[in-house]
This record gives structure tokens, C-alpha cells and sequence, in this order.
């Protein structure tokens, strides 16, 4: 309650002019000390004349500190800028008293007020520079005092002492509402250890011990090291969480607000930190160009692909965005979302890419320029047992929306894929790979262009195994992994969905654009790092279960196929894929009658007519590996 009223008052109360006000007053009060300290503090000086200079001064005054705009800071978060502007504000006015008084010299009798003691000035001068930078970072400590009295305090350490980790310091000196109490200084440079940055020591790693723990009782730890190894920065939340120590990071400079650091930016750590990559940042500015006034299409727009897209293409000047799902509990949660942010223009839609009657209604209504495909069935082993729902949504589905954009003459239809499409070993692969296809068959028919983008696993996605790992660390274990060899290419969500929006604005039509998503990840280190992150130990506290490859895994994925090679863009870590030729008649033809397939149709006829489809197709640990034999 008293930091409220205390923020309440300052709000009110302590507006830029009366800091200003605040600011002319110690100027005036310095002004007669300084006349006191050059008379050895007798009164033998000219008291009128004193009394004539002091408006002359405080005039004068004013128009120095509202040429630095000193007096626009609010006192309680004074900072470097701050203590800087009143430096040049007090030297300006000394400046001009100086001018003024040589003038005065020159042209006027002896004994005027704009005559002033060269010592005076100068004493003047000094006076001012303590006194209202003492008196702003004494309000400022003040404060700090009484509101930290009313509120619980974290004592922190911050990992790194460079300029990132004085830069946090500084965030964290500035946030008087953060309950954060920097203790000291962790470092790896041996230089800087046991030395003292702002009255603060830098500690060793290794002097991080529980006693030390309980005698500073220190809770969090922030590491504030730019580009830091993921294998070290592994190493030191591993050690740190053995401690009973939570673990925060600073995040990259460029992801920092208008080139500030702010202490809600400093989030904790994540498994993403540990990809072993850089994040991939695309910043295009055709982008906004692309979307501006446009009506666009999601389909699949409430899964965890799809809802991404449709947040980052809110962020543009979209004419209409129509949100388009089956499952109508998720789109009513996006929807909300959106609601709630005051997004306007937005319908949702409950829809069946199945019901092509459907569809092609949405269209007719709506009329998009440009379709984000991202509905399909992607659960390896679920589409394994079920293929007809895997050839109906992944083929079928793909099948009516892309027919129906040309119909519409949609501008450009973008269709999300998998690595799983590349040399698949399952159905579900498979079938977007047979969807990759249906949109090159496509390529030149009528207006719209044809996009493929494809890329690996996505942390946090609905499926994966990062929310998996989760519920068994929950549980206390154990995770769950098929091979100890078993690797995966990860990416964010927001990377993901950040290369979709750039090959809709890149592509011509026909590509399949792919990522440079770096090495590939073992998911049983994946596990590891995830039990350390938990603040807990692999094997003592959380075991890992090998359980044997699943039908149709791949112990690993690739991102272009046999046949297949890239070429380059303007972007590095984006590319294309040369895909081999195909007969673009005989494959729509064999896609059109895979299509028509009914439920009861037997899964080994699917999957064989799949195969004849996709000859590189070759099930892995499955039921269907019969039908290889017969090849």
C-alpha cells in the first residue's frame, strides 16, 4: 500500500517543472554558498547586489537546464544520462555567467549585476555538480530505501562481468519495482576475479558453494554473456541447479527493446538455449508489402504451427485474416487471444479441409489472396495404424484447398511440410510427401503460385517430445526415448513460422524452401539437458528408458532427398531444393485416384498404392515392410 501511495504521489506531484523548480532552488542556495566560501564565510560582501544577481542566476539557470532537458527524468530512476545532462547544464550556465560578466566589463560601470567574481563562477560551478547530483541520487537511494522496506528482496548473482553484465547491472539499478538485489560478480576470466565492479567483487565459479549460498542468501543467478557455448552454458546451469539455484539468461542484444536492456526481458533458462546454434533472425522489409491489405487464409490455424502464423501475420496490415480449424475448442482459445489484444477483422472458421463443398464456400465468401496451409495429420506412429485419415487430410485435404485457390485465383499458397517428406519411412511422411507433389503438379495452372516450405521437428509444438519430456520429469521419469542414437533437427516455433512468412514473400512459385538448421540434436542428450534444466540429476534422480524405435522412425532425418540439391537465396540459412523431374500427368492421375479411396479400403492396399506413388518410400520397423519385400 505505501509504495502505491508513494508512486501515486510522485505521478502526481513531481511533474518535469517542479524538478525543474527543485533544480533553479539548489542552484540559488549553492549560489550564496559559493559567495560564503570565497568571503571565508564573513558577511563582508554587498548583501543588494547578492540579492539583484540571484533572479539574473536562476533565469539563466533555467534556460541551461531546459537546453539539456535535465529536468525530464524522473528522480527516483536517475541514471548515468541523467547525472551527464546535469554536468553540461551546470557547465553551460557557468559558461554563459562567464560571458556575461566580461561583457558587462566592457560596456557597463563597475559594481552591475551581471558582474560576477570569476571565483565565484568557478566555485559556483563545482558546488552545483555535487549538490544536484547529490541531491537526485539521494531522492533516488531514498526511495529505494523506503520501498525495498515494503517489499521482499531476491538477492542475485550476475554470471559474466563485461559490458553485458554491467549493462543488466544497470537495468536492474533502474527498475526500483524489481525486488532484485545485485550480491556480486561471477567470471571465467581469472583477470577479472576477485577484483570490484561498482563496490561489487567478482567471484570464481568455483567459490560458488552452498555456504557462500546461505551466507549472501542468494536465489537467482543471471547470465549475461553474449554468445555464450551452449555446451558451457549447459555446463554452468548443471552446476548452479545442483546448487538449489534458479538460472536466468539475458537474451541476445539484438532482440532487446529499442537497443535497451529491461529486467522483464531477463527470462529463465530455456531448452532452446541449448540448441547448440545461433536463433535464425529474418528481417525482411518486402514483407509488410506482401500482406499489406491483403485477405489471408490459415488453414490448421489453431495447432501450434498454424497459431503462430496467424499471431505473426496480425502483426501486419492484413484486409481480413480467416482463421480456418476443425477443432473448435483451440480456435475459440486463438480467437480469444486475438480478442483480447483488440485485433479486429478476424473470423474463425470451423472447417473440415475434407468437405471440399466447404472450403470452396470460404473462399467464394472470403476471397483470400493468399492461403497458409497447415492443417494435416503429423503423428508418426498414430498415421502408421491409421492411413486412410492420413491420405484423406495430408492428400485429400491438401488436395481441395490447392484446387480451390486456383479456382479463386489466390495470389500465392504457401503449404507446410516436414522433414519426414524426404526419403520417408512412414505414412505420415509419405503422404506430405505425395502433397508436395500434388502443389508442383499444379505449378502453372492458372494464377496461383505454389509454395512448399520444410523443415524439422519444432520445440514445444503439440506432439513433440519437449511437452512429452515434461510430463514425465513431472512425474519424476522416467523420459521416454526410442534409440540412444536417434537424432532430430529443431527449430522454434517462431522460426518455423518466420520461414513460412518468407517464402510467401520470396517465392515465385514451384520452390520447396528449406532451412540450414545447423547440426542435428541426439534426443537422448536432449533428455539429459532437459532433467539438468529441472534442477535435477540423470541417472540419481530421473532415469532414461530406451524403448525401441516406434513404427516408421527414422533414427534420423534429413532435409532433401535423394536426387535433391539446394540452391542459394539471399538469405544464408534459407534455401532451395532442386527437386527431380516428374510426370507431372501420371502423378496427378495416380494422386486423383489415391484420393478416392474409402474407409474401408484395406491399409495395406493404401499404403502399397502410396508406395507405387513414392518409390523412395521404405517402411522402418513397421507392418508394412512386407510390401517392400514384394519390390
Amino acid at each position: 500500500m505505501l509504495i502505491q501511495f508513494l508512486n501515486k504521489i510522485s505521478e502526481k506531484y513531481a511533474s518535469k517543472w517542479l524538478v525543474l523548480l527543485f533544480d533553479i532552488a539548489i542552484i540559488v542556495a549553492t549560489f550564496f554558498m559559493a559567495y560564503l566560501i570565497r568571503f571565508n564565510f564573513t558577511i563582508e560582501f554587498d548583501f543588494a547586489t547578492l540579492f539583484k544577481q540571484i533572479p539574473y542566476v536562476a533565469i539563466i539557470a533555467a534556460i541551461s537546464l531546459i537546453s539539456v532537458g535535465s529536468y525530464k527524468g524522473v528522480v527516483r530512476f536517475t541514471g548515468f544520462k541523467d547525472i551527464v545532462n546535469l554536468i553540461i547544464g551546470a557547465n553551460i550556465l557557468a559558461t554563459i555567467l562567464i560571458c556575461c560578466t566580461f561583457v558587462s566589463r566592457e560596456f557597463f560601470e563597475e559594481g552591475n549585476i551581471f558582474d560576477i567574481s570569476g571565483s565565484i563562477i568557478y566555485i559556483h560551478l563545482l558546488l552545483n555538480i555535487l549538490f544536484l547530483i547529490g541531491a537526485k541520487l539521494f531522492i533516488k537511494s531514498l526511495y529505494i530505501h523506503i520501498t525495498q522496506d515494503f517489499q521482499s528482496i531476491s538477492n542475485v548473482l550476475i554470471f559474466g562481468a563485461g559490458n553485458s553484465g554491467m549493462l543488466t547491472y544497470d537495468a536492474i539499478q533502474n527498475d526500483t519495482k524489481n525486488g532484485v538485489e545485485v550480491v556480486g560478480f561471477v567470471d571465467d576470466d581469472e583477470r577479472k576475479i576477485g577484483k570490484k565492479i561498482n563496490l561489487l567483487k567478482v567471484y570464481n565459479i568455483e567459490a560458488i558453494d552452498k555456504e557462500f549460498i546461505e551466507k549472501n542468501k542468494v536465489e537467482d543467478v543471471i547470465i549475461s554473456i553474449q554468445n555464450i557455448d551452449p555446451s558451457r552454458l549447459l555446463q554452468i546451469t548443471g552446476n548452479l541447479f545442483s546448487l538449489g539455484l534458479k538460472v536466468k539468461i539475458v537474451p541476445p542484444v539484438q532482440s532487446w527493446i529499442d537497443g535497451d536492456l529491461s529486467v522483464g526481458q531477463i527470462k529463465e533458462v530455456k531448452i532452446e538455449d541449448l540448441l547448440g546454434r545461433d536463433p535464425i533472425s529474418i528481417k525482411n522489409p518486402d514483407l509488410e508489402e506482401q500482406y499489406d491489405n491483403k485477405v489471408i487464409l490459415i488453414t490448421g490455424a489453431a495447432g501450434s504451427i498454424g497459431s503462430e502464423i496467424c499471431r505473426k501475420v496480425s502483426l501486419y496490415n492484413y484486409k481480413k485474416l480467416i482463421l480456418v480449424d476443425n477443432a473448435e475448442s483451440a480456435l475459440y482459445d486463438i480467437q480469444q487471444e486475438f480478442r483480447q489484444q483488440g485485433l479486429e477483422n478476424i473470423e474463425a472458421i470451423v472447417a473440415d479441409v475434407r468437405n471440399r463443398t466447404r472450403i470452396d464456400q470460404i473462399f467464394n465468401q472470403y476471397k483470400p489472396k493468399i492461403v497458409f496451409h497447415a492443417a494435416a495429420y503429423k503423428h508418426v506412429p498414430l498415421m502408421e495404424n491409421n492411413p486412410f485419415e492420413a491420405v484423406s487430410v495430408n492428400i485429400g485435404g491438401t488436395k481441395n484447398v490447392a484446387d480451390i485457390a486456383v479456382k479463386h485465383s489466390v495470389d500465392k499458397f504457401v503449404l507446410i511440410s516436414t522433414d519426414k517428406a524426404v526419403n520417408p519411412t512412414n505414412v505420415m511422411g509419405a503422404t506430405k510427401r505425395i502433397a508436395e507433389l500434388y502443389a508442383t503438379c499444379l505449378k502453372g495452372k492458372g494464377h496461383t503460385k505454389f509454395i512448399t516450405t520444410r523443415f524439422g521437428n519444432v520445440l514445444g509444438s503439440n506432439g513433440s517430445v519437449i511437452p512429452l519430456f515434461k510430463k514425465q520429469i513431472e512425474k519424476g521419469g522416467p523420459l521416454t526415448v526410442t534409440h540412444k542414437d536417434i537424432t532430430r533437427y529443431f527449430m522454434t516455433i517462431p522460426e518455423a513460422c518466420q520461414l513460412v512468412l518468407e517464402a510467401a514473400a520470396m517465392g515465385n512459385g514451384g520452390e520447396i524452401f528449406v532451412f540450414d538448421m545447423g547440426e542435428p540434436i541426439k534426443i537422448f542428450n536432449l533428455a539429459t539437458n532437459m532433467i539438468i534444466l529441472s534442477g535435477l540429476r540423470y541417472p540419481e534422480d530421473i532415469d532414461i528408458k530406451i524403448t525401441g524405435l516406434r513404427p516408421g522412425e527414422k533414427i534420423y532425418e534429413e532435409l532433401l532427398a535423394d536426387g535433391e540439391n539446394t540452391k542459394k537465396t539471399y538469405h544464408e540459412k534459407i534455401m532451395i531444393a532442386k527437386s527431380r523431374h516428374v510426370d507431372i500427368v501420371s502423378v496427378e492421375n495416380q494422386i486423383n485416384k489415391l484420393t478416392t479411396i474409402n474407409s474401408l479400403t484395406q491399409p495395406l492396399e493404401i499404403v502399397s498404392s502410396i508406395k507405387f506413388l513414392i518409390p523412395e518410400y521404405i517402411s522402418n520397423n513397421s507392418t508394412y515392410e512386407v510390401l517392400d519385400i514384394k519390390k
